[in-house]
């Protein structure tokens, strides 16, 4: 069976353990693309759904809303301790001079006197005003070890408990834990049947770091896995959704999850996943989907196949095994 050995909190949350010792709740609310929903949508996640993890960036545009809707809940009467609150750093602020400042621009839109958890969203930087996909001589260098020495430097100063990385490709990985002083805790990235990610799940696997899938649902409706045939006949078989299903898939994978929702009836929905698991046999039909390979809405911010730096999304991930994408007629 694939069985994973979760840290025991309560009977409405499973948590993965940290190689820092810290645990992340299993399920988290995604805020990408919330808009001014966010607030709510938080708000409603950890009140009345039970959420305890809040994943959300500078990018997304929403951390104040994200703060609000935290301090709203506890407001309500949950407890600051009981939350798991995930930010990124964004790509214009990938020099070691600016990841403290931005840092603390997203501490004060959020509203919170620490991060549970703070991420390099891409590892690529860019110039002030880049266009999206950037151009040639958008993409500037980046100082890596600099800027994940400022990271380490805020987890010391107790400003952030855990820092991490999102969108990196193995090489991209290698090379930073060959100057890191403090492993990345988590690695986020895109997971789910139809792009199972393997490559990069196994490497962080064989770092001890902890995997949180993003777009665990599909790729933006890119990949329809919610209709797809084998997903629904095993949400017929178990009496779940097919959000459902594609959630606790994530999690028997070892994996954490962050499904993003506005609707707070799907938002209690994901997070129905605790007390039950899929069967060997349907988590293997779930594991043999033909691979798509990354095709969420991110990659199309940074692939310029005219006049960009990364011409191809294969030299974006830096040509590691990824199946060409096919697009249908």
């Amino acid at each position: 069976m694939h069985r994973v050995t979760f840290v025991p909190a309560n009977d409405k949350m499973e948590y993965f353990k940290l190689m820092s010792n810290h645990t992340i709740p299993s399920v988290g609310l995604g805020t990408w693309k919330s808009g001014s929903q966010a607030r709510y949508s938080v708000e409603s996640a950890i009140v009345e759904a039970g959420y305890r993890h809040i994943d959300t960036a500078w990018a997304y545009d929403v951390e104040k809303e994200v703060g609000d809707g935290i301090k709203a809940a506890i407001h309500a009467g949950v407890e600051r301790t009981d939350l798991f609150v995930t930010s990124k750093l964004w790509c214009t602020d990938l020099t070691p001079e600016r990841v403290r400042p931005a840092f603390e621009n997203t501490l004060k839109k959020l509203q919170l006197d620490y991060l549970d958890l703070y991420l390099i969203h891409w590892p690529f930087r860019l110039k002030e005003g880049a266009s999206m996909p950037p151009k040639a001589g958008d993409v500037l260098e980046f100082d890596m070890k600099g800027v994940w020495r400022e990271m380490e430097r805020l987890a010391a100063d107790g400003l952030v408990r855990d820092i991490g990385i999102s969108n990196f490709s193995v090489a991209k990985l290698t090379k930073l834990l060959s100057f890191a002083l403090v492993k990345p805790s988590v690695c986020q990235m895109e997971m789910h049947p139809g792009w199972r990610n393997e490559k990069m799940l196994n490497a962080c696997k064989e770092h001890g770091i902890h995997a949180t899938a993003y777009s665990p649902l599909g790729s933006g409706g890119k990949i329809d896995l919610l209709n797809d045939p084998v997903v629904v006949k095993v949400a017929k078989k178990l009496e779940k959704t097919p959000a459902q299903i594609l959630v606790r898939w994530a999690l028997q994978r070892g994996t954490s999850v962050i499904p993003k929702s506005s609707n707070p009836d799907r938002i209690k929905e994901n997070i129905q996943v605790f007390g039950w698991e899929i069967p060997e046999e349907d988590f293997d039909s779930l594991s043999i989907f033909k691979q798509q390979k990354r095709i969420m809405d991110g990659e199309n911010l940074f692939v310029n196949e005219t006049d960009g730096p990364f011409k191809s999304v294969e030299e974006l991930w830096d040509y590691e095994d990824i199946p060409p994408l096919k697009i249908a007629p």
